[in-house]
Formats: structure tokens, sequence, C-alpha cells
């Protein structure tokens, strides 16, 4: 007796391994973004100390540049002084701007990178759910086409018995007329 119901069962199978590998290559897609927005909030301490270290360095250049104004022009030791003092408060003042703007910059980032992995996992929760309900109505389908296919090959296995059946008294009626006929 051959079963029919395999191919259907592979087919079954085959479906449902492709939405579970979907599934997979969409969770970790949305994984994929979480440690990049993760990775970009990290990186913005790097940043922040590369972009100070650039500014101090100008500071000190321009420091360089009055000390050597000082040293080649006679009489400027006093309005250097001053100078100085202004070059380092407004270098003060954009350093505390700096650092703020990059603590406004990363707290702003952590709260986006945090809002979106809320909706990320709401976003996979709700997937989750949902496939949930598709593979169980994908294995009551199955089930029913597995009935369906066993309810034929039950009918067909009817149908060929009772051809075979006919067949045979369709021969013995042959036979036995073959025997009439002869005698």
């Amino acid at each position: 007796m051959v079963d029919y119901t395999q191919p259907v069962e592979a087919m079954f199978e085959m479906q449902r391994k492709s939405l579970e590998q979907g599934q997979r290559a969409l969770k970790q897609g949305v994984e994929m973004q979480s440690q990049f927005g993760k990775a970009a909030v990290e990186s913005m301490d790097s940043q922040e100390s590369f972009q100070r270290s650039a500014v101090e360095l100008q500071q000190d250049l321009v420091h360089s540049f009055l000390d050597g104004v000082e040293a080649n022009v006679p009489g400027m030791e006093e309005p250097m002084v001053e100078l100085r003092e202004i070059v380092d408060e407004q270098y003060a003042a954009l350093l505390e701007s700096h650092e703020e703007l990059f603590t406004n910059l990363t707290g702003e980032m952590e709260e986006g990178v945090g809002a979106a992995d809320e909706m990320s996992e709401e976003y996979v929760s709700m997937l989750d759910d949902q496939m949930e309900m598709l593979y169980e109505t994908h294995e009551e389908l199955e089930g029913q086409s597995v009935e369906a296919v066993e309810e034929m090959q039950s009918q067909f296995e009817e149908v060929q018995d009772q051809a075979e059946e006919l067949q045979a008294q369709v021969q013995e009626v042959s036979e036995q007329a073959v025997e009439s006929v002869e005698a």
C-alpha cells in the first residue's frame, strides 16, 4: 500500500521550517539594530574624548603662539597675561559647552536606543504571538489535509478492491462462458 500522506506532510514541514527561518532572521535583524544603536552610544565617549583633546591641543597651540609673541615683542608681557586669561576663559567655556553637548547627545541617543529597543521587543513579542497562532493553524490545516488524503486513499483503495473483484467476476463469467460454448 502506498502512503500518499508523506508528500503532504513533507510540504507542511518545509513550510514550517521556512517560517521558522524567516522568524529567526527577523529577530537577528532586530538584535543587530539594537547592538548597532548601543555601539553608537558607546562610541560617543571616545568621540567626545577625541574632540576634547583636539580643542585642548588647539588651546596649547594658541598659548605657544602667545609665548612666541611675548618673547619676541618687547613690552608685551602684561597684555599677553590679559590675553591669555581671555583665551583660557573662552576655551574653558568652549570645553564646558562641548561637555554639555556630548552629555545631552549621549543622553538623547541612549533614550532613543532604549525606546527603539522597547518597541523592537514589543514587535518581536507580537510577532512571536502571531507566529504561534500561525503554527497552530498550520498544524490544524496539516492534520485536515492528511486526513483528507488518507480518506481519499481509503476510498481509492476501496474502489480498486471493487474493480479487482469486478474484474475477477468478469474473468470468472468469461471462463464459464468459454466452457459452456466449448461444451
